[in-house]
C-alpha cells in the first residue's frame, strides 16, 4: 500500500513539474517607430514589430518574433528574448549572400506619454570589423493578439 501511495505521489510531482508556467511578464507586442544611427548608414528610420510567442514564453520570460522594415521596404526577421524589461535582439540580413547578423540589447521602459520605449544598442559583424549603432524605438500601435502555435497537419 505504501508503495502504491508513493508511486501516485511521484506521478503527481512529475506531472506538476511538466506543467508550463503561464506568462506573467509585460507584453511588449506592438509596432514601434525607431530612429537609429551608425557609422555606415548615418541617421535612419525603421519600423520594428514585436509579437509575443505564447508557446515559448513562461513566467517573466518572454519570447518574441521580431520583424524590422526599412525605409526601402526591406524586411528582416529575427527573435527577441525578454527577461523582465531587458531584451536580447537578433536578426539576419537575408538579402546578402553571406548571412550577416545584427545582435543587440535593450531596456524597455515607459515614456512620459505612457508608451513603451526601448533603446537598442547593436553590433553587426562583417569581414571589415563590423559596425555598431543604436536605435530609439517608441510604441506606436500595440498588437491585440500574440502569435499562436500553428495547427499540426495530421
Amino acid at each position: 500500500m505504501k508503495k502504491t501511495i508513493l508511486a501516485i505521489a511521484l506521478l503527481g510531482v512529475a506531472s506538476i513539474a511538466q506543467a508550463k508556467i503561464p506568462f506573467s511578464g509585460k507584453n511588449y507586442s506592438g509596432v514601434y517607430e525607431c530612429k537609429g544611427n551608425n557609422d555606415q548608414v548615418g541617421d535612419y528610420t525603421v519600423t520594428a514589430t514585436l509579437r509575443l510567442n505564447n508557446v515559448s514564453s513562461a513566467g517573466t520570460f518572454g519570447a518574441y518574433h521580431y520583424e524590422v522594415e526599412t525605409e526601402n521596404s526591406v524586411t528582416y526577421r529575427g527573435q527577441v528574448a525578454a527577461d523582465g524589461n531587458r531584451l536580447a535582439i537578433s536578426f539576419n540580413f537575408s538579402e546578402k549572400k553571406n548571412l550577416d547578423h545584427s545582435t543587440g540589447v535593450a531596456l524597455v521602459k515607459k515614456n512620459a506619454q505612457g508608451h513603451w520605449t526601448f533603446r537598442r544598442l547593436y553590433y553587426e559583424g562583417d569581414d571589415n570589423g563590423g559596425v555598431y549603432g543604436s536605435e530609439n524605438c517608441v510604441l506606436k500601435a500595440p498588437l491585440a493578439t500574440a502569435v499562436k502555435p500553428k495547427d499540426k497537419k495530421k
